[in-house]
């Protein structure tokens, strides 16, 4: 493939369900000029109860599906395979791989004013201390408390985004952290950035919220413009949106998230 080739394939983005969607948006928000292939994998939703082979298994098949489409580059748009599989996804493709982990972590150091940070995830992603040894590679004196909230990757998946019951379950979670003391969270998986309104319910609207797909977006720009891989200004941009199972709450989602619609999702098989 020409570097001009290059440099108009898409941009791989792969979750394990609908939230890697929110990062799609701030990718978008940053680079409007590119083109995507957004793979969901809704059929095995969700990643963070499972195993850490099983998540690396999986990851690893969503990769390859993404590559035999030329995707120039690949977001992991999962923060429990950013913990779990970056290493082997590194080893396995040769593209840029951008993961959630180390963007997020260093985002919260630079906006922590007193090294007190927190950190909402998975039970995978929080038994990782992924996160937690990031963000001590960049600042070793800071406090970190880290809360797994399991539930809340189902709740978005199943379109409960602000309910009493989603506001419950939070308060539940979320009453853990000490949150007098914290002066930024990061929001560890890419689904609870939908689950914004509920969190500032609970905790204090002052606490400072990290996106790790925001900061995943500046990294890939970054990566992109450094090995000469962005498209040129004048690219019309196309998105490919695809899951590995029928989600009836995508379309509400998806038109939360974004001004325009987007192309409607097509079912796929990754295996």
């Amino acid at each position: 493939m020409s570097r001009d080739d290059r440099r108009l394939a898409p941009i791989g983005v792969f979750d394990s369900g609908l939230g890697g969607l929110t990062v799609l948006r701030a990718i978008r928000a940053l680079l409007p000029h590119e083109s995507f292939l957004y793979l969901g994998d809704t059929a095995r939703v969700p990643y963070g109860n499972k195993s850490a082979a099983t998540v690396v298994r999986y990851s690893l098949e969503n990769a390859a599906f993404l590559m035999r489409h030329h995707v120039k580059a690949i977001v992991v748009a999962c923060n429990t395979s950013s913990a779990l599989a970056l290493k082997d996804l590194t080893q396995a493709v040769a593209v840029p791989i951008i993961g959630m982990i180390a963007p997020g972590a260093a985002r919260a150091v630079a906006m922590s004013r007193h090294q007190r940070i927190g950190i909402i995830g998975t039970t995978a992603t929080i038994a990782s201390r992924a996160y937690e040894h990031a963000i001590h590679a960049l600042a070793p004196g800071t406090t970190v408390d880290s809360v797994a909230c399991p539930l809340f990757v189902p709740l978005v998946e199943e379109g409960w985004l602000d309910t009493p019951a989603t506001t419950m379950i939070a308060g539940q979670y979320l009453e853990a952290l000490p949150s007098r003391d914290l002066d930024t969270l990061i929001l560890g998986c890419t689904h609870y950035p939908l689950l914004q309104q509920v969190i500032h319910r609970i905790l204090p609207r002052s606490l400072p919220l990290i996106d790790t797909g925001e900061a995943a977006a500046a990294e890939l720009h970054q990566v992109l413009a450094s090995a000469d891989l962005l498209a040129p200004p004048a690219t019309l941009a196309r998105d490919r949106i695809c899951v590995t199972d029928a989600t009836p709450h995508l379309p509400r989602i998806a038109e939360q998230l974004f001004a325009a619609p987007l192309s409607p999702a097509e079912i796929v098989s990754v295996d």
